[in-house]
């Protein structure tokens, strides 16, 4: 069952990368985010400090936009991004081998509503919301109490 677990506005870039390097040190492999919000809500961006953070030399993180999926080696294990948004059916997930990475690999996914059936019941759901004052954005996380309210206990936010 998800629960709401943080509610925040984030008024830089900088604040929205501060988040996911603290969120991103706390994954472990087998722990999936879903990242949803509209395009330029945030999530690439989000998505690329989580990467780059984990990573020893942090190297250029492209939007899985056209490839679909981009793997990355961090000191936490193998991260896939991915980048849902051009699939037409969830039997294409299934080609880009992604259900086995969810037990693998720390998994990102934007676009996670064509998964369908197909999420992982205990991911950690980031809604990702423009607001009106130019790069500021609200960020709300919900998930599985059980799993996720230790792991970002103590998360901060500018």
């Amino acid at each position: 069952m998800c629960s709401d677990l943080f509610d925040i506005v984030l008024s830089t870039p900088d604040a929205t990368a501060n988040l996911a390097q603290q969120i991103g040190s706390r994954l472990h492999v087998g722990d999936t985010l879903l990242l949803t919000g509209d395009i330029g809500a945030g999530k690439t961006h989000f998505a690329r400090a989580l990467i780059q953070s984990l990573q020893d030399h942090p190297e250029d993180v492209p939007s899985p936009t056209f490839t679909l999926v981009q793997t990355y080696d961090t000191r936490k294990g193998e991260v896939w991004h991915a980048d849902l948004y051009r699939l037409s059916g969830p039997d294409e997930i299934i080609e880009l081998g992604l259900l086995d990475a969810f037990d693998t690999a720390i998994c990102l996914v934007e676009w996670p509503d064509r998964l369908g059936d197909d999420a992982p019941p205990s991911a950690l759901h980031l809604n990702f919301t423009q607001m009106d004052v130019p790069d500021t954005r609200r960020i709300k996380a919900s998930g599985a109490r059980d799993k996720w309210a230790d792991k970002l206990e103590g998360i901060t936010h500018d």
